[in-house]
């Protein structure tokens, strides 16, 4: 009896695994992204500093977990632009085995003030920090924003405007979104990363980006390793009382749509989602998954059994609860979720979630962590079968 409760708690130990890659600190450690390279080491990313947009001193920071290794390595710098943030880091290795890193600059301590930009390598399985070779801005010129996002604007407007007229804050911010979506400048700036890219066939790498200022996600395309770049119609619905999808997350189906899903930022606070036929260029409106969520990141990732793993905060206030939900429809429903993480409401924060599936078939989750009786925040690594998924 001794020796099979024994062997339970170790295959449960093994089902799901859970450690920070640091020691909290006093900080804002914050949005992180996950890879495996392909000698098996983990390699994280997370911006770090006295706070985010508006803190100068916000870098970019790293760690490896070499395989085979019970520990992460100490944190090294990943990227720094001297006197500016640099914030909403993401890694990803292509086919190619090339190893990205997209992230933002802020210029002027507005998210609308973001300049896109990524970097490669080629060496980057020893200890330490890859060793970058190439790095450039992505210029992003969306296509048809402008046109679209007016019509969503003056049309809601017209059909709210009893309504606006009580709050004259939201009209007065209504008419200034007007002159920005003119304005050739903040139509190309502020497009900003939060979640991995996916490749759409052997060339073409797809990543998402969204904008704070037009509360609305985009799909930005390079077929040619990051030399040039296209970019998606908006992925915006028509009505205004939709805006607030943002931070998109993709996946591919078998029959070639690819499904976006999205923070909501506005109501009714669920995971929203939208989808394209036509290989991310254009979009659908924007769906509700009926998965609650208070206006937090979700990331989701296709495993190699099928099955879709959906990773969020699905909680209509705080980040006190990080849960997984799985689809065996490719994200036309979801089972019930398991539960990553919880805190009391006001008892901590576990948030900003990235998902990979390794080439042992194990999911990885890094997410922001911070707990109340524990000083400072970090970055919570967990892993895990999809047996435990599946309660077994």
């Amino acid at each position: 009896m001794v020796l099979t409760l024994l062997i339970q708690g170790l295959l449960l130990s093994a089902s799901f695994q859970a450690e920070l890659i640091f020691p909290p600190n006093a900080f804002h450690n914050h949005g992180s992204s996950v890879v495996e390279t392909p000698g098996g080491d983990l390699l994280a990313v997370w911006f770090h500093g006295t706070g985010e947009r508006q803190s100068d001193d916000v870098v970019l920071q790293g760690a490896r977990k070499s395989a085979g290794a019970e520990a992460w390595s100490e944190p090294f710098l990943m990227a720094d632009t001297p006197d500016l943030p640099d914030c909403n880091p993401v890694l990803f290795v292509d086919g190619r085995g090339v190893l990205w890193l997209f992230w933002i600059t802020v210029q002027d301590n507005e998210w609308g003030g973001s300049l896109l930009k990524y970097r490669t390598s080629r060496d980057y399985e020893n200890d330490g920090p890859p060793v970058w070779e190439w790095q450039d801005v992505i210029h992003a010129r969306p296509k048809e924003l402008e046109e679209r996002f007016l019509k969503v604007l003056e049309e809601g407007l017209d059909t709210y405007d009893a309504l606006l007229s009580l709050v004259p804050d939201m009209k007065g911010e209504a008419a200034m979104l007007k002159e920005r979506c003119r304005e050739k400048l903040h139509q190309r700036l502020g497009w900003m990363t939060r979640t991995p890219p996916v490749m759409l066939d052997e060339q073409t790498l797809m990543l998402g980006l969204y904008s704070d200022v037009f509360n609305c996600s985009l799909a930005a395309f390079t077929r040619d390793g990051g030399a040039s770049w296209t970019f998606s119609t908006p992925i915006l619905d028509p009505d205004i009382t939709m805006l607030g999808n943002i931070q998109p997350a993709f996946a591919k189906r078998g029959n070639g749509e690819i499904v976006a899903f999205m923070r909501d930022n506005g109501l009714p606070r669920q995971v929203r989602a939208s989808v394209s036929a036509d290989g991310g260029v254009t979009w659908s409106p924007v769906l509700v998954t009926g998965i609650s969520n208070p206006g937090s990141s979700v990331d989701v990732e296709v495993l190699k059994s099928g099955r879709w793993v959906l990773v969020c905060n699905d909680t209509l206030e705080g980040r006190h609860r990080l849960s997984l939900y799985s689809s065996q429809d490719e994200g036309r429903s979801w089972d019930d979720p398991c539960i990553i993480e919880e805190a009391a409401v006001d008892g901590g924060s576990f948030s900003y979630p990235a998902v990979i599936q390794s080439k042992d078939e194990r999911i990885h989750v890094t997410y922001s962590y911070r707990r109340d009786g524990e000083e400072g925040s970090s970055i919570k690594h967990a892993s895990f079968t999809e047996a435990w998924i599946q309660g077994e």
